[in-house]
């Protein structure tokens, strides 16, 4: 067997990747080895044990911090500009650079496993006329392979046989998309990552045969109900479309990662400046006073130079002011991400039993971001909807047929209590079925002929396959609930679907067996919006049955079709006024001759490697044309639990809401009603369908729009699409319907780049991949439509009402978390470093430090690391109950008002000042102080000894101050640092250390004889509450003079926490208590608190 077909592996051509036929023959590998063809080893893991440490350095090296580090590492080591010893740079360096290749080294570990796993599954081959068994990574393009029950797919195989009648072969598709699919035989083109799309064209015994992604069995798919089938490999490996869609996704990164690399740039020039300054004053120094020692130090000619002497000067300072630059910010903020996204894993309440369904959170860099979106998009159905359809209503040649009416001819409320149709006329009735109307059945009964051919379009026209588990007992397995409802449907009514074979399809009609032959099926795409199949009845007729989009159909029906077009669009506009989804069904006559032109056509198109799908859909359309209307369906999709309180509360955080959907305008209109986005109150509600910028001027200029809907393709033009974000801004709600899942990627990308505000795209199915990769962040539910959305998302639940609490509960923490750990990290890093900076005015500039080498090595990665990422992971200002009680404290987020570079300069200068105040304070009273015996106190140890403890002191209440939300982690974390602090401190300047290291701990006794005198714990007290009093006074005077959100929400809090009686006891003096309350408080929660419509804001 030869089989040739366009591909990418040309062996022929120069340039490798640029294949442009690919031959394979069958169970021939000398043939196939000739062109250099993919094995079917795979390789997803990074690194080899040999090769992990130089890349892995490598890598780590390309980040900005990482190499600044190294590079100071190496100026330590040289002896003429350092003035500390190489571990106060190498200790925390390594620290980071451990803990980052830990992580990579345990994800690449699992991949390694992963790889493993697959590249030994074994599979049965056909060598040399025998069945053998061969691992998966040995498996070769041309290999004929034996598939049995339940086993995986080993490559992307062409389909040869099977133990099905007419070579059937049923799959399942759940490592491509989580969807159950049922293909046929047989084969494909050149390797890429479209799991639908194949075309190529097999030749034998001097026979053409066109191929398609019908007949091709996919890596990853598992066989189904298949006892056997052979297959021969087309693609292997990393060839394989399913490893081409395993590719790096896009990195997304938050607005606070920008913000940080810009304000690291920052700090980096702010570490150069201070340098310079330094150095200019070593210069001036040395030229002044420094020159009268230079004949008792001994310097060679080379250093005698005051100029120099600066150069050198800015090096040392450059060194010993590093720690400015947070070497570990980067890791400390994965580790706070890592704790939050597990915090969304381990939610109970996001959690869903029925399907055993938690939140996932699939990415960790993108939580604080959670807490700052602005715009949501949605699909709606089984995003907003439960996606379980139900066939409700149907209108047949001009009837309406599904309303229950009563004695006086009123229609009737549908309830649980309504009586259903007797389906016991059919013995292959489905029993979970429900209908109302009873009239229905007896058109049936009477053998209308339109009424009939209604429901055996229904039953003709789907790609649904049956599955007869005993007998009568059918279960049917589609693409798509709407599929299964519709046939369903049919089957009730008496149009059972009972088989298929790739050529016929068998129904049972009203109790008789009626086989069709099956000649074409026309398939349904996004573009076309319709499917059609042409089929032989017994009688020799040729029918054309085709289902699809109002618009689409009534475009191609026979002018005769006017009136009764009329008719059925107003029933269509009824029922999408229920909200329910419409198709519209239409049939035509084929003449023979016409149709074996036609025919001859399609065999041609099908068989062209170029253009084909062009080819084919002008062909469709040839046919699809003078349709005989027969009426429409409407199908309910109920809307998921909790969807209207979840947009309420959403819409009350400010955040807005825009739907996306493919649906009809009326349709969309009416889940807008249902889900509290529209209204009774909007009464402007208005609709834009122009289509020119002329017609969208003329006809809009004097409304004000609250409802934009009916989105067409060329609002989303470059003259157009500012306008139309313009006005959808100015609205509080928009409905885009009609829209396709191209249109949806562009609006959410049209509102990225013009808004600039954090966007989210929410989805269930494949067709809101691109919309969800296109946002700023993307959530999949896990629904009925599969798992691609899951799989391309960031975030995934099963239930939209869950989106309330990601973004209200997790996200704003989250966020509120994030930037106070920031603020915090910098201000704590420049109150260290700027101690530094002013010694360097009384000490000639010569780069000596103030701290212990041991203090500036253990600071930032044991004194002050982990009470600031308790803080980091546990605060919270208010709990989850208020947090969602009070949607406004949403807001800031959506600002950013927590982290900005307004709020860097002041916790920066926060820390400048208290550099100064725990320099100087310590300095002016050590000038003269004396010890308890009157000795001199202002020994330089002592006096950093001094400075160090008051430091620790100082960040420790601070943290204490910053942190709201107290748990035993945060306690032990913070009085553990200090005692640890001080148990290093007395250990260091112990005689036992001294003993056995006497060269790095020279300085025996000195925290003792200093922290022994009462005048240095004085110092310490002074510098501590001069440090500490003027933050808890800018804090209470801006609480109480310009309180923030979360202010506001505390003071409620505590004001209904108070007067909440716990026990009849305590009811009177409760109530007095409210009383002296409200007295105190009365004018100032009027101007704090409102309540509007039973929500509780804030102004």
């Amino acid at each position: 067997m030869l089989v040739p077909w366009r591909g990418f592996w040309n062996p022929r051509s120069k340039a490798p990747g640029q294949e442009e036929e690919r031959h394979v023959k069958a169970n021939d590998r000398d043939y196939n080895e000739r062109f250099t063809y993919a094995d079917n080893h795979i390789k997803t893991a990074k690194y080899t044990f040999y090769t992990f440490l130089p890349i892995n350095l490598f890598e780590q090296f390309q980040r900005f911090a990482n190499a600044y580090f190294l590079v100071l590492l190496i100026l330590q080591l040289i002896p003429e500009i350092s003035s500390l010893s190489w571990f106060t740079t190498i200790v925390p360096l390594v620290l980071v650079l451990t803990i980052t290749a830990v992580k990579d080294a345990t994800d690449d570990y699992f991949r390694h496993k992963s790889d493993q796993q697959v590249n030994t599954r074994q599979s049965q081959v056909l060598i040399k006329g025998k069945i053998q068994k061969e691992k998966w990574m040995n498996v070769r393009v041309g290999d004929i392979i034996k598939l049995e029950n339940n086993q995986f797919v080993a490559a992307d195989v062409l389909l040869l046989s099977s133990s099905e009648p007419y070579g059937l072969c049923y799959i399942e598709t759940a490592e491509l998309d989580g969807l159950i699919n049922q293909q046929q035989a047989v084969e494909n083109n050149p390797p890429n990552n479209k799991l639908d799309k194949f075309i190529g064209t097999l030749y034998w015994k001097d026979n053409k045969y066109s191929l398609d992604n019908e007949k091709m069995l996919l890596r990853g798919c598992m066989l189904r109900n298949t006892e056997w089938c052979f297959g021969m490999v087309i693609f292997a490996g990393l060839q394989t479309k399913l490893m081409q869609n395993c590719g790096r996704t896009k990195f997304k990164r938050t607005s606070i990662d920008r913000l940080m690399n810009t304000l690291v740039l920052w700090i980096f020039g702010f570490l150069i400046c201070m340098g310079i300054i330094l150095a200019i004053g070593n210069t001036i120094w040395e030229q002044r006073v420094g020159r009268n020692f230079w004949a008792y130090l001994l310097w060679d000619e080379l250093l005698s130079s005051a100029v120099f002497s600066g150069f050198l000067t800015f090096w040392s300072y450059i060194i010993i002011l590093n720690t400015v630059v947070p070497i570990s910010l980067y890791v400390s903020v994965e580790v706070l991400r890592l704790g939050h996204s597990y915090f969304i894993n381990w939610d109970r309440k996001m959690y869903y039993s029925r399907k055993d369904t938690p939140a996932e959170a699939r990415t960790t860099t993108l939580n604080e971001e959670l807490g700052q979106v602005e715009f949501i998009f949605s699909d709606k159905t089984g995003t907003l909807t439960q996606n379980i359809m139900v066939f409700s209503k149907c209108s047949i040649n001009g009837n309406t047929y599904g309303d229950v009416y009563d004695e006086f001819g009123h229609k009737v409320d549908i309830t649980e209590k309504t009586p259903c149709v007797d389906f016991s006329f059919n013995p292959l009735m489905d029993r979970k079925f429900r209908f109302h109307d009873s009239s229905l059945v007896e058109a049936i009964k009477l053998e209308e002929p339109l009424v009939q051919e209604f429901f055996r379009l229904l039953a003709l026209c789907h790609t649904v396959m049956p599955e007869e588990r005993s007998e009568g007992e059918l279960v049917y397995q589609a693409q798509s609930p709407d599929e299964g409802a519709l046939v369903t449907a049919a089957r009730n009514f008496g149009f059972v679907f009972r088989a298929r074979t790739p050529e016929t399809i068998t129904l049972y009609e009203m109790g008789q067996p009626v086989t069709y032959q099956l000649l074409a099926i026309l398939d349904f795409n996004n573009v076309r919006k319709r499917m059609s199949v042409i089929v032989r009845n017994p009688k020799g007729q040729l029918k054309l049955y085709s289902k699809g989009a109002d618009t689409i159909i009534f475009d191609r029906l026979e002018p005769a079709n006017e009136e009764l077009m009329y008719t059925t669009s107003e029933h269509l506009n009824e029922f999408a006024g229920e909200g329910l989804r419409t198709l519209a069904l239409a049939y035509k006559d084929l003449d023979e001759d016409m149709f074996d032109e036609w025919m001859k056509k399609l065999l041609f198109a099908s068989a062209a490697l170029e253009n084909r799908e062009e080819r084919l859909g002008a062909l469709y359309e040839e046919v699809e044309q003078g349709l005989m209307l027969l009426g429409a369906t409407a199908i309910e999709d109920k809307l998921q639990e909790g969807v209207p309180e979840t947009i309420s509360c959403l819409t009350l955080a400010n955040i807005k809401i825009w739907v996306l959907t493919g649906d009809k305008l009326e349709t969309a209109m009416n889940i807008g009603y249902s889900c509290n986005m529209l209204r009774d109150d909007m009464n402007e509600v208005f609709i834009i369908s122009s289509h020119t910028m002329l017609e969208l001027f003329t006809d809009n200029m004097a409304f004000r729009i609250h409802l934009i809907s009916h989105l067409q393709a060329h609002a989303l033009e470059a003259d157009l699409e500012q306008i139309l974000l313009d006005v959808a801004c100015l609205c509080k709600t928009v409905i885009c319907c009609r829209v396709t899942p191209l249109q949806k990627a562009q609006v959410v990308e049209l509102v990225k780049r013009h808004k600039r505000a954090v966007t989210l795209a929410i989805g269930d199915g494949a067709n809101d991949v691109s919309m969800i990769k296109t946002a700023h962040i993307g959530v999949g539910i896990s629904g009925q439509e599969g798992m691609q959305a899951v799989l391309a998302s960031d975030y995934s639940f099963a239930q939209f009402r869950y989106l309330q609490r990601l973004l209200l509960v997790h996200g704003r923490w989250s966020y509120h978390r994030m930037c106070n750990f920031l603020c915090y990290f910098f201000y704590k890093n420049f109150a260290f470093t700027l101690v530094h900076f002013w010694f360097g005015f009384l000490c000639g500039f010569s780069a000596q430090t103030v701290y212990d080498q041991w203090f500036i090595t253990l600071f930032n990665i044991v004194y002050t690391s982990l009470p600031v990422l308790a803080m980091g992971v546990f605060d919270q200002d208010v709990n989850e109950q208020y947090s969602l009680r009070y949607p406004n404290l949403y807001r800031p987020g959506q600002l950013n008002l927590l982290f900005n570079k307004r709020k860097f300069f002041t916790c920066t200068l926060q820390g400048v000042c208290t550099s100064f105040i725990l320099f100087f304070i310590p300095y002016g009273a050590f000038l003269c102080a004396v010890r308890d015996d009157g000795s001199h106190i202002s020994d330089q140890q002592s006096f950093a000894v001094t400075i160090a403890t008051s430091l620790v002191i100082v960040v420790s209440v601070q943290i204490g101050l910053d942190t709201n939300y107290w748990t035993a982690v945060n306690h032990f974390f913070i009085w553990g640092s200090l005692a640890v602090y001080f148990a290093i401190l007395f250990a260091m300047n112990s005689d036992g250390i001294f003993r056995i290291f006497p060269s790095q701990f020279p300085f025996v006794g000195t925290a003792r004889n200093a922290l022994n005198q009462k005048s240095v714990w004085l110092v310490i007290l002074l510098t501590t509450v001069v440090c500490i009093m003027p933050v808890v006074a800018m804090r209470f005077l801006k609480t109480d003079l310009h309180p923030t959100q979360t202010d506001k929400a505390s003071i409620r809090i505590k004001i209904t926490q108070k007067i909440q009686p716990t026990s009849k006891t305590e009811l009177w003096r409760c109530r007095k208590i409210s009383l002296q309350i409200s007295l105190k408080n009365c004018k100032r929660m009027e101007a704090v608190i409102k309540t509007e419509g039973g929500h509780t804001t804030f102004s």
